[in-house]
């Protein structure tokens, strides 16, 4: 087996748990560029010093980080910010105090952490890909796009691959896109997103991200929140326009069937600076609001 690059032992709190910390930085148990395997989180990703991988084992109460790659100082150096140890939870207790489903679920589901990558472009990428579809959509989309510019990952774990350069995908005519079911609005989006990405990557904080991502044609706060959410651990973004989460907080939080941005947003105001982690723990927990009417259909642009 490949030794890798680079080690660091962590030491996670009471109670922590990986799978539910780190499926956030996964899009599905196929993810081409994460996933999780007997137990060990794997993350393949670029860095200014080239591709690295990440492994993250559980190990006698400890956690395991090990990098693969040029890399590999780089992702294990950070582990502890992607496995979610550095998940600030000050006050939230006391918030979650207030109604009675947060506060159980807050307890329940204390073990998990959210991760903060630091990365902008990989999570990019996927939200890119999931504006106004179904998730098997994006899935595919994003799957085959990663296929497209395949480029292995280093380390053990193969078939295992990096997202794209965001310099290859901007130079990527919008057509390409098409059999890998996405138009040509969501593909300019990218590619818009793409030839801008060093920038974005060179930003400060979440506010800062998220200023310059809707400043991009095609970019609103459902697809800023969803980033900064993962690449800066904001426990406060909250996805605004979404198609079924307003339903959920409005059911889980005042068990109203069906709610809109605002009453989400209302809902959620006396959590403000952890609104993005209720529905967190409401995803977690899979709550959902009841369902009416047909499923969304599944489309191609294959042909057009």
């Amino acid at each position: 087996m490949t030794s890798p690059d680079a080690r660091r032992t962590l030491r996670p709190p009471a109670g922590y748990r990986l799978a539910p910390s780190v499926r956030a930085l996964t899009f599905s148990p196929y993810d081409p560029c994460a996933r999780i395997a007997a137990g060990t989180f794997w993350w393949a990703t670029r860095t200014p010093d080239g591709p690295a991988t990440l492994a993250l084992r559980p190990e006698a109460g400890e956690l395991l980080a090990e990098g693969y790659g040029p890399g590999a100082a780089r992702v294990v150096d950070r582990a502890d910010r992607i496995a979610g140890l550095c998940d600030d939870l000050t006050g939230f207790a006391a918030l979650a105090a207030a109604h009675p489903l947060v506060a159980r679920l807050a307890h329940t589901h204390h073990g998990l952490r959210m991760p903060a990558t630091g990365q902008i472009f990989p999570r990019l990428l996927r939200a890119v890909f999931e504006q106004k579809v179904t998730g098997k959509e994006a899935y595919r989309a994003y799957a085959a796009t990663v296929r497209h510019f395949r480029e292995p990952a280093p380390g053990p774990l193969q078939p295992l691959l990096l997202p794209p350069e965001p310099a290859a995908v901007a130079a990527t005519p919008y057509w390409v896109f098409h059999p890998f079911g996405v138009e040509q609005r969501r593909a300019d989006t990218l590619r818009r997103a793409a030839a801008v990405a060093d920038r974005l990557e060179r930003c400060a904080d979440s506010a800062e991200a998220t200023g310059r991502l809707t400043a991009i044609p095609g970019i609103g706060p459902w697809t800023a929140a969803e980033v900064v959410r993962i690449a800066y651990g904001d426990p406060d973004a909250v996805s605004v326009g979404d198609y079924h989460v307003p339903n959920t907080v409005a059911w889980a939080l005042a068990g109203e069937p069906r709610g809109d941005d605002a009453r989400m947003l209302a809902l959620l105001e006396p959590f403000r600076g952890h609104r993005g982690r209720v529905c967190v723990l409401l995803e977690a927990a899979g709550v959902q609001a009841p369902k009416y009417g047909p499923r969304a259909p599944i489309r191609s642009f294959a042909r057009y």
